[in-house]
C-alpha cells in the first residue's frame, strides 16, 4: 500500500461524519397570525416570519420528519394559508411526513394551520377548532362630535368607504361584510376536509359552526388523529431521533429585550393598542 492510500485509509469517509441519528424538526408556530407584527411583540405569526424557520427545518439531510408545535387562537385568513400551503409545499418536496401537535390553543386560524399537518395530535385539555370568521370593531359614531372634532371624508366610488366606525351603521355594509365572510368560512371549510377527509365524524352543522373543543372530544369528532404530546408521540415514533428545534424569527427590539422607553409617544400608543387586542384574541378561550 502507498502512502497516499495509507493516508487516505486513516481518513473519515464522507457520510461518517459525526452523528448519523436521524432527524426531527421541530417548528415552533406560536402567537396571533397577523401580516403585521408590532415592532415589540413576541408571539406573532406570518409568512414572511415563519419561511427561515420552515427553510431550516426542511434542509437537515437525515430528516425523517417536522414537527409543528402550535399554539395559536388564530388570526389573519391570508396568513394562516400561506404559511399551511409553504410547509405542504416543502413536505411535498421532501417527501417527509409532517405531524401536527396542539398546545393550549390551535383555534380557527391555528387548527388552520394544524391541518397541514399529516397528522394532529392535541393535549386532553387543548382547545381545538373555532373554524370559523370572525370581525370585530367599534362603533365611534357621535364621539368625535362629542369632542368637537370634524372627521372630513372624501371618496372616488360610492363603495370606497364601508364600516365607517366613525359613521353609523350601515345595513347595506353589513351584508357586504357577512358576505366576505361566508366565502372565507367556505375555503376554511374545504381545507379541513381536504386534508381531513373521511376522518371526520362529527356533523357538518357542528364541526363548522366555529365551536371549540377539548382535545379530548375533538378527538371523537375526527378533528385530531390522537390524544399526547410532542416529545411522547415523537421519542414513541422515533426513539433514536435528534430533535431540532426551528423558531421563527422576532422582532429587533423584542429580541433585545427592549422596553417601550425606545418608542415614541405615538408608537407607544399603537403598541398599547395592538397589546390590547392580541390579548382580547387570547381571552377568547379564557388564556
Amino acid at each position: 500500500m502507498s502512502v497516499t492510500d495509507r493516508l487516505a485509509a486513516k481518513l473519515p469517509r464522507i457520510g461518517d461524519r459525526g452523528d448519523r441519528s436521524p432527524v426531527v424538526s421541530v417548528i415552533k408556530l406560536h402567537g396571533v397570525i397577523t401580516p403585521t407584527p408590532s415592532p415589540l411583540a413576541r408571539g406573532t405569526i406570518n409568512i414572511n416570519t415563519v419561511e427561515s424557520a420552515l427553510t431550516r427545518a426542511f434542509d437537515h439531510d437525515r430528516l425523517s420528519a417536522v414537527a409543528l408545535a402550535i399554539n395559536s387562537p388564530g388570526g389573519a385568513p391570508t396568513q394562516s394559508a400561506l404559511v399551511a400551503e409553504r410547509i405542504r409545499e416543502l413536505a411535498d418536496k421532501k417527501s417527509v411526513p409532517v405531524l401536527a401537535f396542539c398546545e393550549d390553543v390551535a383555534a380557527s386560524g391555528g387548527y388552520w394551520l394544524a391541518c397541514a399537518g399529516d397528522e394532529i395530535f392535541a393535549h386532553r385539555s387543548s382547545l381545538v377548532g373555532s373554524i370559523g370568521v370572525v370581525s370585530a370593531g367599534f362603533g365611534l359614531a357621535g364621539l368625535l362630535e362629542r369632542f368637537g372634532v370634524e372627521r372630513r371624508v372624501h371618496t372616488a366610488g360610492t363603495r370606497k368607504v364601508r364600516l365607517d366606525p366613525f359613521q353609523p351603521e350601515n345595513p347595506e355594509d353589513v351584508v357586504w361584510l357577512k358576505s366576505l365572510q361566508s366565502q372565507l368560512h367556505d375555503q376554511f371549510v374545504g381545507w379541513v376536509k381536504e386534508r381531513r377527509g373521511d376522518k371526520l365524524t362529527g356533523a357538518e352543522e357542528d364541526l363548522f359552526s366555529g365551536e371549540v373543543w377539548t382535545g379530548g372530544k375533538a378527538l371523537e369528532l375526527g378533528l385530531v388523529d390522537g390524544v399526547g404530546s410532542l416529545r411522547a408521540v415523537i421519542t414513541e415514533r422515533y426513539p433514536d431521533a435528534e430533535i431540532s428545534v426551528a423558531e421563527p424569527k422576532r422582532p429587533l427590539l423584542a429580541r433585545l429585550g427592549m422596553a417601550g422607553s425606545t418608542m415614541s409617544t405615538s408608537d407607544r400608543v399603537l403598541a398599547a393598542m395592538e397589546a390590547m387586542e392580541t390579548r382580547a384574541i387570547w381571552s377568547r378561550f379564557g388564556l
